[in-house]
């Protein structure tokens, strides 16, 4: 499993666009093959962070869906990111 975590920080201004327009790529993520979790979220004390959240079957399913990564008018839009992966090897469920 794969686990893609951090957040990425925008103009207060623009942080309710970019998530509007981050919809479609969430729901096209979230039926994609492999994906297992997929969110893009505000944080509800940084008026400028957005927190980014994705669990993968796979590596392979990571870069099938990934292509390019934002399109152009988003990524002008992130001042700064901290986004990493992460391989798991093992899960526990706390529920």
């Amino acid at each position: 499993m794969v686990i893609v975590a951090g957040h990425i920080v925008v103009d207060p201004q623009q942080r309710e666009r970019y998530l509007a327009d981050c919809v479609g790529i969430i729901e096209l993520a979230r039926r994609a093959p492999g994906c297992l979790d997929f969110a893009i979220t505000a944080d509800p004390v940084d008026v400028r962070r957005i927190h980014i959240f994705e669990r993968w079957e796979s590596q392979a399913a990571v870069e099938a869906f990934r292509g390019s990564g934002p399109s152009g008018p988003q990524r002008a839009a992130i001042l700064a990111a901290s986004v990493a992966e992460y391989d798991v090897a093992d899960v526990r469920s706390l529920t």
